[in-house]
């Protein structure tokens, strides 16, 4: 199921535009790969393995990520990455079978995603029948089908062993980049996340300040972040647009969907359900105290959906709220640069001719690929959650500023977590920039 929403808030005949190119170009998205594979005796498999988290291959039109085992439709490994879209036409998969020593190779079929906004790169699945004779644990990839597999870089399948889950929710930020360093914002996020019920958070790291690095440590440490390394930058052209603005840049929003679709395969078997969202935003609940709850309720009422969308609202960062925690421990906070969330309780008012974009939770299981407001390709039904549920909280720079305070609409939703939120985050503080 198709829904629109992007990057910024985009007028309905534009959606219109790229629903019809979804619909018009969606056969490309059917799985095809090569039934016969080349098989070649007696190697010894030998290669070198790879543990970063973007490699290049010798084209350096392609660029891997990860790859992960995929048995929803058949047997097959699905590797994350960026591809040229024009320039990159053939990739081979070459997997070894032990303890023979057999090598396949099999030419992989390059799925473009749709959502690649006009850039030269975009995310892509190299999806890799495995041979029927054995589990391999690693799989090379090549442009052709002749070589040796001892020069070939081998990446390790990730998901081949599910495994329990170890979360019930999974906080999905998309990338950290531009020396980051909105430090108090960052902080109540993660603790309104914790509040709210997760507890893991994902964040692809491109760049950030030293002050940033710490508070990192400290999330690591405590076993709520996984930082995941996102050297895009040493590799690609990046542009900090969604769309391309023909500047010679390669990838849009520093590759975030790429991003976002390999913490979906990272998490699928980890994490009960899989928040995609930035760390500037919060899915707020406005009927229940937490996720859990309302996850339980929506559920209930929408039994065969997977994939559940919020209204993005923006509480402009420019436009202060006067507080009722002026009497609470919060002067320490002048000293930590970053925005104070707590300060923010109005928002823009929604626009007739705008559609507002929508940020998800997802049931990771039912997702085959994603953008960053809708799911691409799903084994799941859609839902667009009520703005009484739930709503996005995303407090940034202003969209509609030329607008006067009394057009804002006030909403406390959030001085709800007031007592827990000022008091957790006074605890970081102390451990980390004081």
């Amino acid at each position: 199921m198709f829904f629109c929403g992007r990057n910024l808030y985009l007028p309905a005949a534009a959606c219109i535009l790229t629903f019809i190119s979804v619909v018009m170009l969606s056969y490309l998205s059917t799985p095809r790969h090569s039934a016969i594979p080349k098989i070649i005796q007696g190697s010894n498999c030998r290669g070198r393995t790879v543990n970063s988290t973007i490699t290049a291959l010798e084209d350096n039109r392609t660029f891997i990520v990860a790859p992960y085992f995929d048995n929803r439709e058949s047997k097959i490994t699905r590797v994350i990455g960026i591809v040229h879209h024009e320039e990159v036409t053939a990739l081979y998969c070459w997997f070894c079978c032990q303890p023979e020593g057999e090598i396949h190779v099999s030419r992989g079929h390059i799925d473009v995603h749709l959502d690649r906004f006009d850039f030269p790169y975009g995310a892509a699945d190299l999806l890799c029948a495995e041979p029927p004779t054995c589990d391999p644990s690693y799989v090379s990839i090549h442009s052709f089908s002749n070589g040796n597999i001892e020069q070939l870089p081998r990446f390790e399948i990730k998901n081949r062993k599910p495994e329990p889950f170890s979360a019930d929710f999974t906080v999905c930020i998309s990338t950290m980049f531009g020396n980051y360093n909105n430090v108090l914002q960052f902080i109540q996020s993660m603790e309104m996340y914790k509040i709210l019920g997760a507890q893991r958070v994902v964040i692809y790291k491109n760049s950030c300040s030293p002050l940033m690095e710490h508070v990192l440590a400290f999330y690591i440490a405590e076993g709520t972040a996984e930082v995941i390394p996102w050297p895009i930058t040493s590799h690609l052209k990046v542009s900090p647009h969604w769309r391309f603005p023909k500047d010679g840049t390669h990838i849009g929003y520093y590759g975030q969907i790429t991003a976002l679709n390999d913490c979906v395969y990272r998490n699928m078997y980890r994490s009960r359900f899989v928040l995609l969202n930035d760390i500037d935003e919060i899915i707020l609940p406005a009927k229940h105290p937490d996720w859990k709850t309302m996850m339980r309720s929506l559920q209930e009422q929408n039994p065969e959906t997977g994939v559940f969308l919020f209204e993005n609202h923006i509480f402009p960062s420019t436009v202060f709220t006067a507080t009722s925690t002026d009497q609470m421990d919060t002067s320490s906070w002048h000293a930590v640069p970053g925005v104070n969330i707590l300060q923010h309780m109005h928002r823009e008012p929604d626009r007739k001719d705008v559609i507002n974009p929508r940020k998800m939770i997802v049931n990771p299981r039912k997702v085959i690929q994603t953008s960053v407001h809708s799911v691409l390709r799903a084994y799941t039904d859609s839902v667009k959650v009520p703005l009484e549920v739930a709503l996005v909280y995303h407090c940034r720079g202003p969209l509609q500023g030329q607008l006067p305070r009394e057009s804002l609409i006030r909403d406390t939703t959030l001085w709800k977590y007031n007592s827990s939120l000022i008091l957790n985050v006074n605890n970081v503080l102390l451990q980390t920039v004081f």
